[in-house]
């Protein structure tokens, strides 16, 4: 019988046959890999290897070439084929213009108009839904041009409606469910349909396409397992594996999609009742998979890091939020679709989809909506310069985008710099840009800058910070030095500290572990008291990051487990990562660089393991030999070991990080290939070298112990003679004169170096000096620095410590009260009296320190006193004094201490108005100098 004729294809079809084939061969070659030409029918991963990103980098090629819009399938496609037949259907692109402008959105919350007192996130929702339900709550769009608004009734209504659908199924308060979806309304309203049933939700990534199905919902056994999942929340495709995960996850009852628990809506005859100590999140860790590690956030936690960076932000009425991010991780779900909801500002939300395939997507919705607020990992960023053309520039505004924040990821300075640089002729202000901190554990965010500063970069010397440990500043055009982002300072009511290996606490500008505590870190990981154990040091959390901070603020460098220690020097991986990513035939941002203890001694050895489509020897021994050369130039010594795998090798989270620790363990099973072998006097050499690092740090540890006993021995010796001079001498001039030349003495004995500035400004009739206060050891620092006798007020509770109230008196010191009002009145008036008299009265209008860096807010009393007696204020600011001796801690370290005596300030009469004005200059005048964060926001008691 003979066979049916072909199918007769269109000239049309033949042309965007040929086109797609041509355009995927091409980028086949570009990324240097040798596979056979394409056909329609090659599979885009198996046969031609093209990860997500090259997905996105085809069809925005293809939609270049076609002038058509794919949609967002284009990037769950299997073939070429699929590919041709989705730009058949495609609409056109059109030609670049101005976007409409939305309507003007309703008045938001703002201010006072805030609930405030809500101690669950149900309560958030419903105090919204009861005072504005109209109001819209978010626009749910994949294309700008068209969004589906969502109010805060509707979804008020859905949450008690899948809530009653959970009850029904004899779902109880404090049960996990899983929640796989992907971003849409459905979500949001499973979400808090699951907290006001009083569940617990568990947030896991959905697949990125279909045909993975079964295989995601396996490597999501472990997660189901850990949280105990009761039900499992998904696509309606996921529904028909539910046997598959009952079989491996003995608490799952159901797997239901939402529509089922909407469908029969029963009647609740009582809601259960929440509290703000209840669990309301658990967060999975990126790369948890293996070993599931989820942080457990009550509401109590996650309300405070949002009120918390509300704070900071500094959340305006006219705000609004643009978001990509999934909804799975804490960025996404917490920083947008709680943070918007907790303020009332509107949230404009798309898929992770719809910005991959187009990321002129997440610029355009800025633009139509004016968005004031958005934030992604530094990768999007670098998606953007990529993928956006300049034609996709024309007509864009960008002028609106207030906060551009980049986290969740390590931040590239020159990403952030090319950003702000293309993006300028958009309106985009580089003061938008921003780098942030934070984590899972922390509820989302630890540390951020003020808006408005921008990116702060510190350049430090590449090999001294190797060596040591020290960032050691370096001038801009520094050949051999490392650019370090800036990530702000501890959100209010949050601490951080960084520590050595043995727990104590460094000074500024060295590198250690990064510890932290506040009311919104996690009580520990669900049902893991192993790692819960590990993370705790006392109150302390222990981020797994290394950092440093300099002049208050944090620089992250990477984290504790990635680094490699190797020949005396700490190695962080990310930037050799990079470096060898951008060598030809090595496909970028699939390298892992990792330390690997070798079994017979148990040194480290450096390890490199790169993807590669190359299969030739002579193409291989090319590439290895540039990376040894990449590695000389950074690192000064080559790697142990370079393994070349073919693509998709090198694993990932899920939200795209290198995960250096599994790779590591596969490369040591011979997984990933055979390592080369080191001849026996390497292995020596790599022993010693080994040993240098941990002499070293011993060395340095007992180093700072000798010097903080020395430091005391000198200390003590010295306020013995000086109060036993003190006490026998007549007059407060030679008292002072003694007291000032004990502290210069143990200035010098110490090595610490004292540098003054601005002594010609003092004023020589009196006057008040006003001091910032950061240490126990200010008061010994000023005495060393103002050349004159001074009259100090000190707080009552010192005078009743008998030798130090000798000390006090002899040299004229004016107790005050700080708790009773109705003294402090009576002060305030024999001050003034004082101060009428000529005296030069030093406050520390702080009034007192604790162990974080910052300037926090002035008392009036110095400012009140100055203003009555008509005497000029002169601010004087201490610096380094709470890195040589911090608060909590009576362990001195070396340092280095600098005061600035700045211009008087003269009083514009008497009253009140006038004592505030001097207390705002002057505060200013000392925040230039202290190089600390300014607290000013925190309370301060108006005594």
């Amino acid at each position: 019988m003979p066979s049916a004729p072909p199918t007769p294809v269109s000239p049309e079809t033949a042309h965007l046959s040929d086109l797609i084939l041509r355009i995927v061969d091409e980028l086949v070659q570009e990324s240097g890999a040798r596979c056979p030409p394409a056909t329609l029918d090659s599979d885009l991963d198996r046969d031609l290897g093209f990860d997500s990103l090259g997905r996105v980098e085809l069809v925005a090629r293809i939609e270049r070439a076609c002038g058509v819009k794919l949609g967002d399938a284009a990037l769950t496609v299997a073939t070429p084929g699929e590919l041709l037949r989705l730009a058949l259907a495609g609409r056109p692109m059109g030609a670049p213009a101005s976007l409409a402008r939305e309507a003007e959105p309703p008045a938001v919350v703002a201010g006072d108009n805030l609930p405030t007192g809500a101690t669950t996130l149900v309560e958030v929702l419903e105090w919204h839904a009861g005072r504005h339900a109209p109001r819209v709550y978010a626009y749910l769009c994949e294309e700008p041009e068209d969004a589906t608004p969502l109010t805060y009734g509707d979804l008020h209504r859905a949450m008690h409606e899948v809530a009653a659908g959970l009850l029904a199924r004899g779902l109880e308060p404090g049960q996990s469910v899983a929640l796989m979806l992907p971003t849409g309304r459905a979500y949001l309203e499973a979400f808090f349909g699951i907290l006001r049933a009083g569940c617990v939700p568990v947030p896991i990534y959905p697949p990125f396409r279909p045909a993975q199905l079964e295989d995601h919902l396996r490597r999501h056994v472990g997660i189901l397992r850990n949280a105990e999942a009761r039900l499992l929340v998904t696509v309606p495709e996921a529904v028909r594996f539910a046997h598959l995960l009952r079989a491996h996850v003995e608490t799952l009852h159901e797997v239901v999609t939402p529509d089922a628990l909407t469908r029969h809506p029963a009647g609740v005859a009582a809601w259960p009742p929440l509290k703000a100590e209840n669990v309301a999140l658990l967060q999975y860790t990126s790369g948890s998979t293996g070993d599931p590690k989820g942080v457990v956030l009550s509401h109590a936690n996650l309300l405070a890091n949002l009120r918390a960076l509300g704070e900071r932000i500094e959340v305006r009425a006219d705000d609004v939020f643009v978001s990509w991010l999934p909804l799975y991780h804490d960025m996404g779900l917490i920083g947008a679709v709680l943070g918007t909801l907790y303020y009332g500002v509107p949230l404009v939300l798309m898929s992770p989809l719809a910005f991959l395939s187009r990321p002129v997507r997440w610029l355009k919705a800025i633009d139509r909506y004016r968005g004031t607020l958005s934030a992604a990992p530094n990768f999007a960023f670098e998606l953007c310069l990529r993928h956006i053309t300049d034609q996709e520039l024309a007509g864009l505004d960008l002028s609106s985008w207030r906060l551009a924040a980049n986290g969740a990821e390590p931040v590239s300075a020159r990403t952030m710099r090319r950003f702000g640089e293309r993006f300028a002729r958009c309106g985009l202000r580089p003061q938008a840009l921003s780098a942030v901190y934070g984590l899972a554990e922390c509820s989302l965010g630890l540390a951020l800058p003020s808006p408005g500063e921008g990116v702060r970069t510190d350049r430090i010397a590449r090999e001294a910070f190797m060596r040591s440990g020290v960032p050691e500043p370096v001038a801009a055009d520094g050949v051999d030095a490392i650019e370090i982002v800036a990530c702000g300072w501890p959100l209010q009511g949050h601490e951080i500290r960084i520590v050595d290996e043995a727990g104590h606490e460094l000074p500024e500008r060295r590198e250690g572990r990064l510890e932290f505590r506040g009311p919104s870190a996690t009580s520990g990981y669900l049902r893991n008291p192993e790692a819960t154990r590990r993370l705790f040091h006392g109150p302390w959390l222990d981020s797994g990051d290394l950092a440093y901070v300099a002049d208050g603020q944090v620089y992250l460098t990477g984290r504790v487990k990635d680094v490699i220690i190797r020949a005396g020097r700490n190695i962080h991986p990310q930037e050799f990562e990079q470096a060898v990513g951008e060598i030809e035939g090595v496909r970028r941002g699939c390298v892992a660089v990792f330390g690997s203890r070798d079994p017979r001694d148990g040194t480290e050895r450096l390890v490199v393991v790169a993807e590669t489509r190359e299969r030739g020897r002579e193409a291989q021994a090319t590439m290895e030999r540039r990376i040894r050369e990449a590695a000389r130039s950074l690192l000064g010594q080559p790697p142990d070991a370079v393994v070349f795998v073919p693509p998709h090798s090198v694993l990932k989270t899920s939200s795209g990080k290198v995960r250096r620790a599994a790779v590591r363990e596969l490369y040591e099973r011979g997984t990933l290939g055979r390592g080369g072998g080191a001849v026996w006097w390497q292995i020596v050499r790599l022993g010693l070298g080994s040993l240098a690092p941990r002499l070293r740090r011993l060395v340095q540890r007992g180093g700072e112990a000798l010097y903080a006993g020395y430091a005391w021995a000198a200390f003590s010796a010295l306020i013995t003679l000086a109060w036993s001079l003190v006490a026998l001498l007549p007059g407060r001039e030679q008292c002072w004169a003694v007291c000032r030349a004990a502290a210069r003495l143990l200035s010098r004995c110490t090595a610490t170096p004292l540098e003054v500035e601005g002594l010609e400004r003092l004023p020589p009739g009196p006057c008040v000096l006003t001091v910032n206060h950061a240490s126990y050891i200010d008061a010994l620092v000023l005495t060393a620095a103002i050349p004159r006798s001074l009259r100090c007020v000190a707080k009552r509770e010192l005078a009743g410590h008998w030798p130090v109230r000798v000390l006090l008196d002899r040299l004229g010191t004016v107790f005050v009260e700080r708790l009773d009002p109705r003294e402090s009145a009576g002060e305030a008036e024999r001050l003034v009296d004082l101060a009428s008299r000529g005296s030069t009265l030093a406050f520390f209008p702080e009034g007192t320190f604790d162990r974080r860096s910052g300037l926090r807010p002035f008392h009036m009393g110095a400012f009140v006193v100055a203003a009555r007696a008509g005497l000029p204020v002169v601010p004087v600011a201490i610096r380094g004094t709470r890195s040589i001796l911090r608060g909590g801690s009576w362990f001195p370290r070396r340092g280095r201490l600098r005061v600035v005596v700045e211009a008087p300030l003269q009083p514009a009469g008497a009253a009140w108005q006038a004592a505030v004005k001097l207390r705002d200059a002057a505060r200013a005048a000392i925040l230039r100098h202290c190089g600390e964060p300014d607290l000013g926001n925190e309370s301060v008691s108006p005594v």
